[in-house]
């Protein structure tokens, strides 16, 4: 009896460990899933590993060559990491939406992501343009990111360091 017992109960614990959880889908998002979309976008762009024409300027000083992206979450990264949904951020954001577009805004100084504005065409996304600044007493930073799917991306950054020359920084690629 005892061993009966015992073995019901080493099953039972068997299969209550191997049980998963459904992935859900993150429905409670107040805003535009930044994350998810470039997410998406990466996996798409290491599939179809297109050619870019990638041109980096520094301070008026342009190299440009063709090349095939080895690492696109890397690639992309700056625009992943401009995710408004973060959960200390819910309601920070002004929104304006329409048929075409929706345009998210902050003005709080606390929120490097200041506004966000994703143009679609037929419910497709046609360009997610993003600006952040950061600044202290030290340091003063802002970014342009520009996104057309298939077409073109764009950072543009402007640094300022106290007692130093700022700089000036764009990395652009785009598609063949």
């Amino acid at each position: 009896m005892y061993k009966k017992l015992s073995l019901f109960v080493f099953a039972f614990g068997l299969i209550s460990c191997n049980q998963q959880e459904e992935p859900k889908a993150n429905t409670d998002l107040l805003y535009f899933d930044i994350k998810g979309y470039f997410t998406k976008e990466v996996s798409r762009l290491n599939r179809t590993n297109p050619q870019i024409v990638k041109q980096v300027l520094i301070n008026n000083t342009t190299e440009s060559k063709t090349i095939n992206v080895k690492d696109w979450d890397k690639e992309l990264a700056i625009f992943s990491n401009a995710d408004i949904n973060k959960s200390s951020w819910r309601g920070s954001f002004a929104v304006n939406k329409t048929p075409n577009s929706e345009h998210y805004t902050s003005a709080s100084k606390k929120i490097p992501v200041e506004d966000v504005l994703i143009e679609k065409q037929n419910q497709q996304v046609k360009k997610i343009q993003i600006i952040i600044s950061n600044k202290n007493i030290l340091y003063t930073s802002g970014d342009t990111l520009t996104y057309y799917p298939d077409s073109l991306y764009q950072i543009t950054k402007y640094q300022k360091i106290k007692l130093l020359n700022p700089k000036r920084y764009q990395v652009s690629g785009r598609f063949k």
